[in-house]
C-alpha cells in the first residue's frame, strides 16, 4: 500500500471500529467471513442496501457476556442501550430478564468464579484495537484481552454447546465449533496484527462458555501441530481469496449469490425450471 493511501486511512477508535466507513478501509475477520458465506449478501450489507432480520438475541447474549468482562461501565452501558430487548414486557415475568439473559448471567458467574479464567483473562488490556497489513491489504482487529507482557491474548466465545459436532462442507467432515466457524483463522489474523502493531509474538487462547444451564467451560490453545497447521493453511487461503473479495467490493467483479441465505431468498427471481431429480439439498 502506498504512503498516500496509508495516510488517508481513518484512525480507528472504539466508536468507529464497527462502522461501514472503516470497513471500506480495513478488512476484518467478520467482513471476510461474510464474503466467504455469500458475496451478494456481504456487499449489500456493506453498502447499507440491506439489513438482516434474523433473531438478534444470540448476538446480544454474547455481547452481554463480553461487556461484563470488559468493564463495569461497558456492561452498564450495554444494559442501558439494550434493556427493551432483554426484559420481558408481559405476564408475571414483566420487567424481569428474559430466559436467554438469565442463562447469560449463569455464564458470567461460571467464568468469574473460575480461578484459572480469572488468572488468564482478567489481567489483559480489554478491547484493544490492532491493525496491520496482510498481503498488501490493511486489516483491523479488536482483542478481547491482550497481555503483551506475558505474550498471549484471549478471545471469549459464547457457544450453544462446546462439544456439538458441526458438518463442514469445505472439510467434508464433522468438526468442532472452532474449525467450523473459522476461529482458528481469526486467531492467526489477530496474532499477525498484534505482531505488526506492537512487535510482540503472542500466543492465542480461547475461553469458551456454553449457553446451557449450567454452562460448560473450556480453555483452548493452538500449540499442537494439527491446530498450527490449520491456522497456517487458513491464512494462506485468505491471502489467495483476498484479491477476489476486494474486486467484488469495488465493483470490478459481480458478487456471487449463494441462493440459500436470507438475502438471496428475499431477492431471488425465478428464471427457469429445475429438474425434480436435481434439487439441491442442504
Amino acid at each position: 500500500m502506498s504512503q498516500n493511501n496509508i495516510a488517508s486511512l481513518k484512525l480507528l477508535t472504539q466508536s468507529n471500529y464497527y462502522t461501514h466507513e472503516t470497513d471500506w478501509q480495513y478488512m476484518s475477520f467478520s467482513l471476510y467471513k461474510d464474503f466467504c458465506k455469500c458475496e451478494a449478501t456481504a456487499l449489500a450489507k456493506l453498502k447499507d442496501d440491506w439489513k438482516p432480520t434474523s433473531n438478534p438475541v444470540p448476538l446480544l447474549v454474547g455481547n452481554y457476556t463480553h461487556s461484563y468482562f470488559e468493564s463495569q461501565e461497558s456492561h452498564e452501558k450495554f444494559i442501558s442501550e439494550n434493556e427493551s430487548a432483554m426484559l420481558s414486557n408481559r405476564g408475571k415475568s414483566k420487567g424481569q430478564l428474559k430466559a436467554p439473559f438469565k442463562v447469560a448471567d449463569s455464564m458470567i458467574k461460571a467464568l468469574k468464579d473460575d480461578y484459572f479464567f480469572r488468572q488468564a483473562y482478567l489481567p489483559g488490556e480489554k478491547e484493544k484495537i490492532v491493525t496491520g497489513e496482510i498481503n498488501g491489504t490493511q486489516w483491523k482487529g479488536k482483542i478481547d484481552s491482550l497481555n503483551l507482557d506475558a505474550g498471549y491474548f484471549c478471545d471469549l466465545k459464547t457457544v450453544d454447546d462446546i462439544n456439538k459436532k458441526h458438518w463442514n462442507t469445505d472439510l467434508g467432515r464433522y468438526t468442532n465449533f472452532i474449525f467450523d466457524r473459522g476461529y482458528h483463522l481469526q486467531m492467526a489474523i489477530y496474532k499477525e496484527l498484534i505482531k505488526q502493531t506492537f512487535g510482540v509474538e503472542c500466543e492465542p487462547l480461547i475461553f469458551a462458555v456454553s449457553k446451557q444451564e449450567p454452562p460448560a467451560k473450556l480453555a483452548i490453545d493452538f500449540t499442537d501441530t494439527e491446530s498450527l497447521s490449520y491456522m497456517n493453511f487458513a491464512l494462506q487461503e485468505l491471502e489467495d481469496n483476498q484479491k477476489h473479495i476486494l474486486d467484488v467490493m469495488h465493483g470490478e467483479i459481480k458478487p456471487k449469490r449463494c441462493e440459500k441465505c436470507e438475502y438471496c431468498r428475499q431477492t431471488a427471481m425465478l428464471s427457469g425450471f429445475t429438474h425434480a431429480s436435481e434439487i439441491e439439498l442442504s
